[in-house]
């Protein structure tokens, strides 16, 4: 897995490649070979944000984008190979694929690589202009916006999920080559392996959701930031196979 500030991965997609990756998300990587049906369904929102548009990407943003799938990046992403110490619900942690301490998992952090960084970038003038247009009061000017529900809004939130689908494909194709890697060391299938995939969550992202707000259920836009989804036991929105157990959160030791 190619790793390291710039570094470009060993897939290379055309224009047309890249907008279905950006539109439909892991089920682009899966219908193309890179995993199996069951990754779909162990990540969350089936690894599909839906209402990404590629509509008025800038050409800085689509060459970023076309020599990085597939690759880890640098800062604090990584790829580690981890041993299960300690198991404190033997039951919960069963439902998850963890079973005795000892067992070998593997742990992926990266993410959409110069690709959404662009997207931001290209977003903060507009959002600049869009804080004089709606006279937006921001105690920091870092913190530049504009309203969810207005044209600059409803772009950048097609190019940001379109940057979020490429996030969960990115780690997909990581994932495919991590088995194979496996694979060649211990002359074993995936699935003799045990190389299931537990989940794969987002903690840099904004959704829609509905929430209830003072006894009323509202539609909101939700803008998580280092943060993942803690949904309990029941929710709509947690992956079917932990849907009764409640939201696996993953979190890097």
């Amino acid at each position: 897995v190619p790793a390291g500030v710039g570094e470009k991965g060993k897939l290379r997609v055309t224009d047309a490649q890249l907008d279905q990756v950006m539109v439909q998300g892991v089920g682009w990587a899966v219908s193309n070979g890179y995993g199996v049906p069951g990754d779909w369904q162990a990540t969350e929102d089936h690894g599909c944000l839906i209402g990404a548009d590629p509509t008025g990407l800038s050409d800085r943003a689509r060459k970023r984008a076309r020599p990085q799938l597939g690759t880890l990046g640098s800062g604090n992403h990584f790829i580690e190979i981890q041993v299960v110490d300690t198991i404190y619900d033997p039951a919960a942690a069963g439902r998850l694929g963890i079973t005795e301490p000892g067992q070998v998992t593997v742990m992926i952090h990266t993410g959409s690589r110069g690709f959404g960084h662009q997207v931001c970038d290209d977003a903060l003038d507009v959002m600049q202009r869009a804080v004089r247009k709606y006279d937006i009061e921001l105690p920091d000017k870092q913190l530049a916006c504009a309203p969810v529900t207005s044209p600059e809004g409803q772009r950048y939130f097609g190019h940001m999920a379109c940057a979020a689908n490429y996030a969960w494909v990115n780690r997909q194709m990581i994932t495919h080559w991590v088995r194979e890697a496996f694979e060649r060391v211990f002359k074993q299938g995936t699935e003799k392996l045990g190389l299931e995939l537990v989940g794969d969550v987002a903690h840099n992202i904004a959704k829609f959701e509905e929430h209830p707000v003072n006894g009323q259920t509202k539609r909101l836009c939700v803008h998580r930031k280092g943060a993942t989804r803690a949904f309990g036991p029941g929710h709509p929105l947690v992956q079917e196979q932990y849907r009764d157990l409640g939201q696996p959160v993953l979190i890097p030791g």
